[in-house]
């Protein structure tokens, strides 16, 4: 019997495989048992010694508040914090906002423990194929433990860090609900624009609490953490709308919401809320009333969520806003002339703003904007640029700036108060002073118009804003009566000494040249702008009730008198388009522009409100051919006053004081009339007593009607400065 053949048994799976590859596997193997065994041992270690922050701070964990401000009306104005954030309970978060979040950033948040082994595992072969740290593996838990204790976690992408915020995370998972977790991660992450946790996302964003978001408004914040800028609805909507649309899908994928509902979501408009929904109301008054409460109270504005009431008037602030911008834009457009320097909405499209273009040095046309209470100096509206975040420098409240014939009214006032009547004659005629300023210079200042018109009395010099007649009368009262005057309303800058401050040759601050205004609103009195009520803390008690300021300036009937000289500004002289546009509210003012027509500016009165604007560039140079305030800017202040008088009743007329004395004048020399001058020339005037003529007119008798070379009131000129070079260095 044949014996049988033994067959060789077949080499194993691990025998065939070629030598090398078994060294890759044993070794990897090798690897991978020490790489466990050293992670085990450093997950077991990472946290002693206090290295990891104690997950007892949650139980009395409170986010940092900010303050928010609101309007004279209580209407919320903006925030002003390091995060801004309000709180929300989970039960007032809808579920359709929990889901998109859930299902964006952690789909097994409630499967896992803290850690997502199955996302961890995928992240490791995708980075190990990429050879980076492209990918992570965050859960909802992880990222609140990165964010509530962000100060005791490095920022840096490390495993050290990783396997720290993991350790933490399975803590806090241990200890609190997924409930509670989810409440605290949604009240806490960073969602852009300064907003932190949904329910200031959802103010900001679409000026609605997080309550009432649809699908769409809900996806589009559950867009943002993975990227808060790049994805910001404001800054980028189309990208925002894109990565919307991507969670709506993911949410219809996993049955949150049915295709329906997704398909609708999908083709949902983007809706964003406008500034008074958003808290980005005037971000110029904000910061102004920011810099205030740091000088109060400190870093606590930051965190402890007080409560600021100001004086800021919304409606009056957004009226403010369009008749700025359009009347720049209308300038910029062409409107009043040929324009040769870049436009702010070229200045937008070309990009970025380099460093050089931000803060006080945007190269296109600024300007500024206050109007205020006069009675109690309430700032009820406030613009310092064009545009805050491109630069936040507050030209209302911190620009240096020569007010050209805006000064002008001071200059009277101190010569009403030396004596001096509206009908007192000055010659408009032509002068030298020698070595004016030091140096051996002359100085030959000019009107605006180059024209002399002789003779005339100080109300018309004022109204028609003639610079011979304010130098030679500031000369005449003295230097030193016009600066004190000057401080007396309010003005706190350096003002030199020279004949040339008679025209506006003295830098100010707008603000407080504007705020000295309120002295003739109020017939005397002369209020500090303020922007603060009253502040309050959490539990509403009361923390700061700034008092306003009143001071003295001048006699009610000095005040009257002047006020009767710049009603005559805007119904007949350098501002008449503001009576001629049909604004006929009792109302006085008066323009300027500076040397060259690098500034131009109109400040307005009526009884209750004051209001003056500002514009040029923040490098001085001119502006325009032919720039002048009563042609640029008055317009624009027109705008804003008719506008708001639509809304609030009319005031009455500033009352005459009683002492006041009312004669009737040949306006051409100032003396009373006489029974032959005729009524071309006979105007009414108001006087202080002691102030008024005695003498009749002798221009006119029975033989002529006007004797030969007298100045007859014929110019119909509509200059408000002259071409006056400074013969001064203004510190």
């Amino acid at each position: 019997m044949a014996k049988a053949s033994r067959r060789k048994p077949s080499p194993s799976w691990w025998a065939r495989r070629p030598r090398w590859l078994r060294i890759v596997i044993l070794s990897t193997a090798f690897l991978g048992t020490f790489s466990l065994g050293l992670l085990w041992t450093s997950w077991a270690f990472m946290c002693r010694g206090g290295s990891c922050p104690s997950i007892d701070q949650l139980d009395v964990f409170t986010p940092h508040q900010t303050s928010k401000l609101y309007g004279a009306d209580g209407r919320f104005v903006a925030e002003i914090g390091l995060e801004r954030r309000t709180l929300v309970k989970l039960g007032d978060i809808p579920k359709i906002l929990q889901n998109a979040f859930v299902i964006t950033e952690d789909k097994r948040f409630y499967g896992h423990h803290g850690i997502d082994f199955y996302r961890v595992a995928g992240a490791v072969i995708h980075n190990l194929g990429s050879g980076g740290y492209g990918q992570g593996f965050s859960t909802i838990t992880m990222q609140l433990a990165r964010n509530v204790f962000s100060d005791q976690l490095s920022r840096e992408k490390t495993i050290t860090r990783k396997l720290r915020e993991a350790k933490i995370a399975r803590q806090i998972e241990s200890r609190y609900s997924k409930d509670k977790i989810l409440e605290l991660y949604l009240n806490q992450i960073n969602l852009g624009a300064g907003a932190y946790g949904v329910e200031t996302a959802s103010q900001r964003y679409f000026g609605k609490s997080v309550r009432d978001l649809n699908i769409a408004e809900a996806a589009t914040l559950a867009a943002l953490p993975k990227a808060p800028e790049r994805y910001n609805p404001r800054k980028s909507p189309e990208r925002a709308v894109q990565r919307r649309n991507t969670i709506i899908e993911l949410m219809r994928r996993q049955g949150a919401i049915s295709d329906a509902d997704a398909r609708l979501a999908k083709a949902y408009p983007l809706k964003l809320a406008d500034k008074t929904e958003s808290g980005d109301l005037a971000p110029y008054f904000v910061e102004w009333v920011r810099r205030q409460l740091e000088t109060q109270f400190g870093a606590r504005i930051y965190t402890d969520g007080l409560k600021v009431f100001t004086t800021l008037d919304v409606d009056m602030q957004l009226v403010a806003e369009r008749a700025m911008n359009r009347q720049m834009h209308a300038i910029e457009a062409g409107k009043y002339g040929a324009w040769k320097h870049m436009t702010f909405d070229e200045f937008n499209a070309k990009g970025p703003a380099t460093e050089a273009e931000q803060g006080t040095n945007t190269p296109y046309l600024q300007g500024a904007f206050v109007a205020m209470d006069p009675r109690t100096g309430a700032v009820r509206a406030l613009i310092g640029g064009r545009d805050f975040d491109d630069s936040k420098f507050n030209r209302a409240t911190q620009a240096l700036r020569q007010p050209g014939s805006t000064f002008k009214p001071i200059v009277y006032s101190a010569a009403i108060h030396a004596g001096k009547s509206p009908s007192y004659i000055i010659d408009d005629a032509p002068f030298t002073l020698p070595n004016v300023g030091g140096g051996g210079r002359d100085w030959t200042p000019q009107n605006y118009d180059l024209k002399f018109e002789g003779p005339m009395p100080l109300r018309r010099a004022l109204y028609m804003s003639r610079n011979i007649p304010a130098i030679k009368i500031g000369m005449e009262i003295g230097e030193a009566s016009v600066i004190e005057t000057a401080h007396r309303f309010g003005l706190t800058t350096p003002i030199p000494t020279g004949p040339a401050i008679n025209i506006g040759a003295a830098d100010v601050i707008p603000m407080e040249l504007i705020a000295g205004y309120s002295a003739f609103a109020t017939l005397g009195a002369r209020a500090t702008p303020t922007a603060i009520i009253r502040v309050e803390n959490a539990k509403g008690d009361v923390l700061w009730e700034p008092p306003s300021a009143r001071y003295e300036v001048m006699a009610k009937e000095e005040a009257w008198i002047m006020v009767s000289m710049l009603k005559d500004v805007v119904q007949r002289g350098t501002a008449a388009s503001v009576y001629g546009s049909g604004f006929h509210v009792p109302a006085g003012g008066k323009t300027g522009t500076t040397n060259d027509g690098t500034d131009v500016w109109f400040i307005g009165f009526t009884p209750d409100l004051v209001a003056g604007m500002w514009m040029g560039f923040d490098k001085p140079q001119t502006i325009m051919r032919g720039a002048q305030g009563g042609r640029l800017v008055a317009p624009a202040w027109t705008a804003f006053m008719s506008e708001v008088y639509q809304r609030r009743a009319t005031p009455a007329d500033w009352p005459r004081p009683e002492s006041i004395v009312v004669r009737e004048i040949d306006k051409n020399d100032g003396m009373l009339r006489n029974p032959y001058c005729p009524a071309d020339v006979v105007q009414t005037e108001y006087y202080l007593p002691g102030t008024e003529p005695t003498q009749e007119c002798t221009l006119h008798n029975e033989q002529n009607t006007l004797f030969p070379n007298t100045s007859v009131d014929t110019s119909r000129g509509r200059r408000d400065t002259a071409r006056v070079p400074n013969p001064f260095k203004i510190p």
